[in-house]
């Protein structure tokens, strides 16, 4: 299959994403490792793992978690500690800066399931500046078959945003 057979007639812009740079769509793993040697993000250790150097900060951090609070589901979570209200036109300042910021960037797609079981899975696009976090993604979630038909007809239900040079600054 040819990769121009690998991108959805659903693109990015619906989600308000134009004027990208390079846009990888749903790249193998063998692809993904290369663009991140390439790229300078990984090297390839003794009998082939990926390693890759997270610098000071090393993951999410636990007070860093926001969920938009919106009239359709602000009844359905469970406010506290844990899920942070954040107001839905403070997300839609943060959107735009961070369409803005992705104006010119490359980036890279991989279009997916979560959850195993079809009747209850949702299909999720996770799009990352980082060639190394998108292999992360392909192997997290479930993979669309290499079908055509399917790549061409999926729709994400959500979309996951992995940019960690963009300086998002949510609760400020």
């Amino acid at each position: 299959m040819e990769i121009r057979d690998l991108v959805p007639d659903h693109q990015l812009e619906q989600v308000g994403l134009h004027h990208l740079g390079q846009v990888y769509w749903n790249r193998s793993t063998p692809e993904l490792y290369e663009h991140a040697i390439r790229r300078y993000e990984a090297q390839i250790a003794h009998l082939g793992p990926l390693v890759v150097s997270m610098g000071q900060h090393t993951g999410r951090a636990a007070k860093d978690k926001y969920v938009v609070d919106e009239p359709n589901t602000t009844k359905e979570i469970w406010w506290g500690k844990v899920n942070v209200k954040y107001a839905e036109e403070k997300f839609n300042a943060l959107h735009q800066r961070m369409t803005a910021y992705l104006r010119g960037k490359t980036v890279f797609v991989q279009d997916c399931y979560a959850g195993s079981d079809a009747k209850y899975r949702q299909s999720i696009r996770v799009i990352n500046e980082y060639a190394w976090h998108n292999l992360f993604a392909r192997n997290m979630f479930i993979q669309v078959p290499r079908d055509r038909a399917l790549i061409k007809a999926f729709v994400p239900d959500f979309h996951r945003a992995s940019l960690p040079q963009f300086p998002c600054r949510p609760g400020g």
